[in-house]
């Protein structure tokens, strides 16, 4: 569990409603039925219209990653690889069979078995090599549906700031209060669309670009400790070559994931 993203969505939101407070305004000032509908559903609309089903099912499904990220520990990666390389140097490939319970991560077992299977380390990279890309590809595809979002949105506030300027035009002949309250309401949905945009979807679509190329740069240690294993490089070599991804992020990442 990493609360680290809620915890910056509620300091950014606070931070502005206490600003707005310092400045004499109320929490109730920025509340808008309306200027939220027409910000919200017009986002969503246009957002479904510029990105794909299958793009949006993945953006919705990658999102419980922003607080729970889940990341595999390349540490203990490390060490799978490590020991099965000396057990297929000392006993032979067939011998790791006996191994791959012992492995939790898929991808890994994945390529293992394929070299147990008699699949030679070029047969594994051809196989598992595209997949990564592919993943890697459609995360980073619904990473941008949220950033799609947020370039729609201010846009969408501006829309629903002008169609609340129209209706106070219509009453021109109000008195200046009433006026004055009109723009105000107006200008909320410019604050929903411009606050929404930059505190919630752009920051959204970055962080899950982020996890997305993180799985990806592990997969890329395991098919290199594959393909190594596969050539029959010992176990010290196995270590020195993947060693800078295990230790690239080190040991807080690893509890936050957890």
């Amino acid at each position: 569990m990493d609360p680290s993203a809620i915890i910056a969505i509620v300091i950014a939101f606070a931070s502005i409603l206490v600003a707005n407070n310092m400045e004499g305004g109320m929490i109730n000032d920025l509340l808008g039925a309306s200027a939220f509908l027409i910000v919200a559903g017009g986002t969503a609309g246009a957002t479904m219209l510029a990105s794909t089903n299958a793009e949006i099912k993945a953006a919705f499904k990658l999102l419980k990653r922003v607080v729970a990220p889940g990341h595999s520990d390349r540490k203990k990666l490390l060490e799978d690889m490590v020991k099965v390389s000396n057990v297929a140097r000392r006993e032979g490939m067939l011998a790791v069979e006996n191994l791959l319970a012992d492995i939790q991560d898929d991808f890994l077992k994945r390529g293992l078995r394929m070299l147990v299977d008699g699949s030679s380390g070029e047969d594994v990279k051809r196989v598992l090599e595209p997949e990564l890309e592919l993943e890697e590809h459609h995360g980073t595809q619904a990473g941008k549906v949220f950033e799609t979002a947020g370039g729609f949105c201010p846009t969408v506030g501006i829309l629903g700031a002008v169609l609340g300027l129209i209706g106070v035009m219509k009453n021109i002949n109000a008195g200046p209060e009433k006026l004055g309250e009109g723009i105000a309401v107006a200008f909320i949905a410019t604050v929903y669309g411009v606050g929404f945009a930059n505190l919630i979807f752009i920051p959204l679509g970055n962080r899950i670009k982020k996890i997305v190329a993180h799985d990806a740069e592990t997969r890329t240690m395991v098919l290199m400790g594959v393909c190594g294993i596969a050539a029959g490089v010992n176990a010290r070599q196995i270590e020195e070559m993947l060693s800078p991804f295990a230790g690239h992020h080190g040991k807080d990442e690893h509890k936050a994931a957890a």
